[in-house]
This record gives structure tokens, C-alpha cells and sequence, in this order.
């Protein structure tokens, strides 16, 4: 059976599922309306009995549909600072009653000394106190939202400028309508940003990467980006996801080279702790229309055991962030007859979860 991270057995004892909410598949915690969870699991815990595999608010409605409406709570998903200086998304609810306003609400959540009790215990937001957001529009046909900062918005330290605009960005792609960023200051366009100069000379997207760190023995020069998702514990105990982006060798197939690192776990420090284990090989991975195919060889585990939920979690986020699959499909020493320690089946497609990380506040 493939084995816990030591340091995850020690902090998770008694848990059961890093918290997720979905839309389209009740593995990861909810399902959309309409649409019927696969295997949905048998013990479903609440807020009140402190299980963290719940869902925090109902499924999120089709904002980009919703015109005029009125305002419903919706979950969002924003990229806050956690104990350990990492960007770590956090799922909280919102009213809202379009996707410009619930991205605005995201980012109000961002700011630094905002809303009190918006965000856990020991996450932060990474927008200088003060700041001001004038407007933010979303172009549907170029799927661009621009955002438009004043205020104090300039009045941070440089070494975290990297981190603003690497929260804004992810925060507002999160967005159904949104593919790229264009960040405005006092209504003016930023060729780079204001105190330390990051360059910002077009749209910004996911591919400039989150939390980014260098591969033992690996150049720069000679580099390609992977992201992947390890696990951290929050000042209340909850474990949650922490995208990384690892520089690698240029050269192999980024999906593989993504599990590759998943495997070989964090590199520093003990903020975050690895969902795999060496046992666990990466065979393949295929892409078949939106569905990713992946092959796992663990030859100390045995077919009808259990899988860590939070490792087929996180291959899931890991490998969908790295191709653009929609769905992903596990098969462990070529077997899809998978159960996790939930006591969900893995046996059909998992799509990615639109929210991750839905945390107590």
C-alpha cells in the first residue's frame, strides 16, 4: 500500500480528505447542479463536526450567465500568503452577481489587513493595505480581465513583487471567462510594476508560474517550468494544497516531468510535506481528447487497498495544470479498480476542481 509522507501521518491522523469543492464530479466534495457525483462518498462531514472533506457553500452558479440577477454566494478561489511565505489558494464565500464582482471580491480579499475573518488563521493578503481597486473588466472574446490598482497599491517591499503579481494572476484565471491579466495603476497601462520593475509587457497567465523555485542541479538557462501540488497544515489543523512551480531539465515531456517532482517532494524547509512516496513510478501519461491518462506503478501496493485521498488529489491538480486536461484518469499498475481512504472510487474520469483549499474561518 503506498504510505503517507511521515509528517502527513503525524498531522492528518483522523482526517480524511484535503477539502475541494468541484463542479462536475462529487469526488473532490460537491457536484454541480445537475450533474450526479460518481461514487459520492458514504460519510459526508459538516462544518459543525469539524470534517474537512465538506463543502463550505452551495456549488457555484454560472456567473458568466447571470446578468442582473440577484447576488448569490458563490465560493472563490484566492491566492494568499500562508505561514511558510507560500501562495496557497483559499476557497471562501462570496455574494455575487456577476464575474466581474466576484472577482472583485476576490481581490478585496487580497488585501493586506482586510475583512476581518475573510481568510483562515495564519494566511495573509499580499496587496499592500490600502489599496484601492477602481474597476475590473473581463473582454469574453480575448477571455482578458483587467484590473485597475490604486491607492497604495505600490507601497510594498520588492522582494514581493514577484508574489502580487503572481496572487493577482492566479486569482483572476481562477475566473470561468478569464485566460490572461492586464494590471492597471491610476488608470494607467504598467509596462512593469511600479518598485522593483517586473516586467509586465503583456497579459499575464498562468504560464509565468506560482511559487517558483529551482531543481537541485538544474540551470536557468537550460530549464522548462512544472507545476505541482504538495500539502501543508494550517494554524487549525486542515491540510491544504500549495501549488509549486519547479524549474526542470528541458526536454521531457512536462506532464511526466511534473510527476516526476510530485514523487520526489518538496525541496526545502518543512512548510510543506510530499503525497507520494519513492515507491510510487511514473509509467505514462496520455492525452485523449480532455481526459489525461495516467499510469502509476507502485509494486507494494496490492489491488482493493486504499490510496492516500490526497495523492490521487494532487496527481489530479498536477497533471491537469500541466496539460489542460479536463479530466484525468488513474490507473495504478494498470488497474482503474481504485478506492481512496474516503472511500470514494476512482474507477471513471476525475475532472479538475474549480476550487480548492475550502478552509475554516
Amino acid at each position: 500500500m503506498m504510505r503517507f509522507h511521515t509528517l502527513r501521518k503525524c498531522a492528518v491522523a483522523g482526517m480524511l480528505a484535503v477539502p475541494l469543492l468541484v463542479s462536475g464530479c462529487g469526488l473532490f466534495g460537491g457536484a454541480s447542479a445537475g450533474k450526479q457525483p460518481i461514487d459520492p462518498p458514504q460519510d459526508v462531514r459538516t462544518e459543525e463536526d469539524g470534517g474537512i472533506g465538506r463543502q463550505t457553500g452551495p456549488s457555484a452558479p454560472d456567473l458568466s450567465k447571470s446578468g442582473e440577477t440577484a447576488g448569490m454566494v458563490t465560493p472563490i478561489t484566492v491566492y494568499v500568503k500562508d505561514r511558510g511565505g507560500y501562495l496557497a489558494p483559499v476557497t471562501v464565500n462570496t455574494v455575487a452577481k456577476s464575474e466581474e464582482e466576484a472577482g472583485l471580491r476576490a481581490l478585496e480579499r487580497m488585501i493586506e489587513g482586510g475583512e476581518a475573518g475573510a481568510l483562515p488563521e495564519g494566511f495573509r493578503g499580499v496587496l499592500p493595505a490600502g489599496t484601492r481597486i477602481g474597476k475590473l473588466t473581463i473582454d469574453r472574446e480575448q477571455r482578458i480581465a483587467t484590473v485597475d490598482f490604486s491607492g497604495s497599491f505600490a507601497d510594498y517591499n520588492p522582494q514581493d513583487e514577484r508574489r502580487i503579481v503572481e496572487a493577482v494572476t492566479w486569482t483572476l484565471t481562477g475566473l470561468s471567462d478569464v485566460d490572461s491579466v492586464v494590471i492597471l495603476h491610476d488608470g494607467e497601462p504598467l509596462g512593469e510594476m511600479p518598485v522593483d520593475g517586473f516586467p509586465l509587457d503583456g497579459p499575464l497567465t498562468r504560464a509565468m508560474g506560482i511559487n517558483l523555485e529551482l531543481a537541485p542541479g538544474v540551470s536557468y538557462g537550460d530549464s522548462m517550468p512544472v507545476t505541482v501540488y504538495f500539502s501543508a497544515i494550517s494554524d487549525d489543523g486542515d491540510a491544504y494544497f500549495v501549488p509549486v512551480t519547479r524549474l526542470v531539465e528541458r526536454g521531457e515531456d512536462p506532464a511526466i516531468a511534473a510527476l516526476r517532482e510530485l514523487i520526489a517532494g518538496p525541496t526545502r524547509g518543512a512548510e510543506l510535506a510530499g503525497v507520494m512516496t519513492g515507491d510510487v513510478e511514473a509509467e505514462a501519461i496520455a492525452v485523449d481528447g480532455d481526459t489525461a491518462l495516467v499510469d502509476l506503478r507502485d509494486e507494494t501496493h496490492m489491488e482493493g487497498q486504499p490510496l492516500p485521498a490526497e495523492m490521487l488529489q494532487a496527481v489530479v491538480l498536477s497533471v491537469s495544470e500541466n496539460t489542460g486536461a479536463e479530466k484525468v484518469q488513474i490507473r495504478v499498475n494498470g488497474s482503474t479498480n481504485l478506492v481512496d481512504t474516503d472511500n470514494r472510487s476512482w474507477s471513471e474520469p476525475v475532472s479538475r476542481p474549480e476550487h480548492v483549499n475550502a478552509l475554516r474561518t
